[in-house]
């Protein structure tokens, strides 16, 4: 599974699928700004709906209300997933990117509760109806700040990877002592148990489901505390750090295209496209921060 940019899906030489390639991958249009802007609040309304949908007395009053918004956002969504796939040269790499199944997941449980109504009501119908929440992932599509913080985390994976490690040793070898001087006659019946007590400890998430009774038990939790309370900033930290890097690192000016014919890659002292003479749009300044 990839998540294919728009340049490597294969962009059309020219006619409607040109047009329509423009208005769906490229943002810097006014349709595709437009279109850009449509999508998102029909995601978000969608998503509004199904969390609406799932509180039964809604559900049972407004019902009819409900399936008709989300037929016409299915609708919607199974249009613009026809259109992706059309206006591209390599639809099947959009099909297997993360967008593309994304996208497929979200309209594809209304069609399976109209093909498959036995199947709808076998798996209880909050199943098919919550697996609509996927959509919300749609939105990291269009909001650019979503793709520096995924590239980020990618970047510091091995980093938090490591520091995860750290924590789940620290929290076999405390929860392994606690079980040690607690015992079963205090909650601690086995290692695991005292893991997972060690693990909502050092989260300072704390259920008080199990706590420990004697003197040495309640001075190890409190260094599992003071662990935890300094350990929660780090991963925070590594990320932030990456995004400091990677906004620093990004250019001034982002290149633009003739909104016209799409060619790219004009500088800002362009005014006019070479290839058409169409007006070129406004430089597009980066909103890096002075370092």
């Amino acid at each position: 599974m990839v998540t294919a940019a728009p340049d490597e899906l294969g962009r059309p030489r020219g006619g409607w699928r040109l047009a329509l390639y423009r208005v769906i991958y490229e943002s810097d249009t006014q349709a595709g700004r437009l279109f850009d802007q449509i999508i998102v609040a029909a995601i978000v309304i969608s998503v509004a709906v199904v969390m609406a949908d799932s509180v039964q007395a809604w559900h049972a009053r407004w019902r009819l209300a409900f399936t008709s918004i989300e037929w016409f956002f299915t609708a919607l969504f199974t249009l613009e997933y026809v259109a992706r796939l059309a206006s591209v040269d390599r639809p099947l790499r959009y099909a297997r990117s993360f967008f593309g199944i994304v996208d497929l997941i979200a309209v594809l449980p209304t069609y399976l509760a109209l093909i498959f109504p036995e199947l709808y009501a076998l798996i209880d119908v909050r199943v098919l109806r919550l697996l609509r929440i996927f959509r919300i992932f749609r939105l990291t599509e269009y909001v650019a700040e979503y793709q520096v913080m995924g590239e980020a985390l990618m970047a510091s994976r091995r980093k938090i990877l490591v520091f995860l490690s750290a924590v789940i040793m620290v929290a076999l070898i405390l929860g392994t002592l606690l079980y040690v001087v607690e015992g079963p006659e205090h909650g601690f019946t086995d290692i695991p148990t005292a893991m997972y007590w060690a693990i909502t400890t050092i989260t300072t998430v704390g259920f008080g489901d199990i706590t420990p009774k004697t003197d040495l038990g309640r001075l190890i939790a409190s260094v599992i505390m003071l662990i935890g309370w300094g350990t929660l900033a780090v991963p925070t930290g590594i990320v932030t750090a990456e995004m400091t890097v990677r906004r620093h690192a990004r250019p001034l000016l982002a290149a633009r295209a003739c909104p016209q014919c799409g060619a790219e890659g004009y500088g800002p002292e362009a005014k006019f496209c070479q290839q058409c003479g169409t007006q070129l749009p406004e430089v597009i300044r980066a909103t890096a921060a002075p370092p």
